[in-house]
């Protein structure tokens, strides 16, 4: 049975561990989570939030919240950890960034505790970036070295960040896009893996892929042979995890279900599933493109800046410069260290419960929402293999963007893309809250 995270974990004597989370995380002991337990051992670890109420139809009461596949709701902590940060600044000054507790440690924990969600081997493959699509740049522009245009092959159903970097990117004439269609859209679309690896026909320097769809929450299987296919050709394989980090126990390779391949780059961030809030994104690079410093053939980009040199804080300027070994040499200028501290808590969570533990009771939620919609007549997309889905449930709806606001009015939060509205339930979500879920969606259609 998968359990929360023993002192034998490597990161547990870090002083950035909330001592509160890990207790609470130990407390739910091994085996499956449920509702009760949760509400006693983990809810007060987030009183900030469930003490927020919002006014509906001229009553004050608690919001239903199901748009956790969209913002995270934060811990307690984040709050406290920021408060570290800012006070280590009023107290320290430039001291903040070399105490024990300061500035670049934090940001290392926060590597750390990303290479371990993501099954990296170092925190040296963990880049921190301000959003995934700066990842997705620093990546181009390491594949555009002397005039070169990279050929890019990528979904239809990628973000709109990546989707509008690649199409101006393309307009700049900076890259070459091909884009892959979904094989339907009934109900929903779908894509298949091997629609990108029949792309990769003509010449590809790059493919890029969600693991989870962003719209849909379709779970891109087989990734990899796709990343095998792509290395056949000389290709790389970019994927985007946002959808999927924190969802599905993730393996950058071996034989997990949810194995990422061994892609050579991996962008995502702690907006979503991590709690970590807006900017604490980063790019995932595998160790193959890590050499040495010595090493001339690694590859470098041209985002760059101070704190990817050797040794940065001694202001040495060497021609040509000299960068710092490992994933490093990746970093830009002086990094938004504040993102560190407002992330460090929820990926602690997210350790330390066990993110498949956390994936089957997810899937439970959705399967209750389904059925609790079923009930009252309402159509709910339903997958085929729950196990191939990402943290949200599915409302086909003509014009889904406008339902989305009417159940907003009445106290039900979610969101709409690609026509349909979309219900993320999470670990904070109770019964009584799908099912009145249910009763609002059901009670708004008629209304229509």
């Amino acid at each position: 049975m998968e359990s929360a995270a023993l002192p034998t974990d490597p990161l547990f004597d870090s002083p950035f561990r909330c001592p509160q989370i890990s207790a609470a995380c130990l407390a739910l002991g091994a085996g499956e989570i449920g509702e009760a337990t949760l509400t006693e051992r983990i809810w007060p670890l987030f009183t900030r939030v469930l003490s927020q109420n919002s006014v509906s139809l001229g009553q004050t009461q608690r919001e239903i919240y199901l748009a956790n596949h969209s913002l995270g709701r934060p811990l307690d902590r984040m709050a406290e950890d920021v408060r570290m940060a800012l006070d280590l600044w009023y107290e320290r000054l430039d001291g903040a960034w070399s105490d024990p507790c300061g500035w670049l440690a934090a940001s290392t924990y926060f590597r750390r505790q990303v290479a371990e969600l993501l099954g990296a081997a170092s925190y040296q493959q963990v880049i921190p970036k301000t959003s995934a699509g700066q990842g997705l740049r620093a990546v181009l522009n390491a594949l555009s070295d002397h005039g070169r245009v990279p050929r890019v092959v990528a979904t239809r159903g990628e973000f709109d960040s990546c989707d509008m970097i690649l199409k101006t990117y393309a307009s700049k004439g900076r890259a070459e896009v091909r884009w892959v269609s979904p094989l339907s859209k009934d109900p929903i679309e779908q894509y298949s893996v091997q629609n990108l690896i029949a792309a990769l026909r003509q010449p590809t320097d790059l493919v890029l892929c969600s693991q989870v769809l962003f719209a849909t929450g379709q779970v891109l299987t087989d990734l990899p042979p796709l990343v095998a296919a792509a290395h056949e050709v000389g290709a790389l394989v970019m994927v985007d995890t946002y959808h999927s980090f924190g969802v599905l126990p993730l393996q950058w390779e071996g034989p997990s279900p949810y194995s990422l391949g061994g892609a050579d780059f991996l962008i995502g961030g702690s907006y979503k599933y991590a709690r970590g809030g807006p900017g604490a994104c980063w790019l995932a690079i595998h160790p193959r493109h890590l050499l040495e410093n010595d090493s001339i053939s690694r590859l470098t980009t041209l985002d760059t800046g101070w704190f990817a040199k050797q040794d940065p804080f001694r202001y040495e300027r060497p021609d040509p410069p000299q960068l710092a070994a490992g994933g490093d040499a990746w970093l830009e200028s002086t990094p938004p260290v504040l993102t560190a501290y407002q992330a460090n808590a929820g990926l602690q969570l997210l350790r330390e419960i066990g993110v498949g533990r956390l994936q089957r009771y997810n899937i439970q939620q959705q399967q209750q929402l389904q059925a609790v919609c079923r009930d009252r007549g309402l159509a709910m997309y339903e997958p085929s293999d729950w196990q191939q889905r990402g943290a949200f449930a599915l409302l086909p709806h003509p014009h889904a963007s406008g339902l989305s606001q009417r159940l907003l009015q009445r106290g039900l939060n979610t969101d709409a893309r690609a026509g349909c509205v979309r219900f993320g339930p999470d670990l904070l979500t109770t019964a009584d809250e799908l099912h009145r879920a249910a009763e609002i969606v059901k009670s708004t259609l008629q209304e229509v």
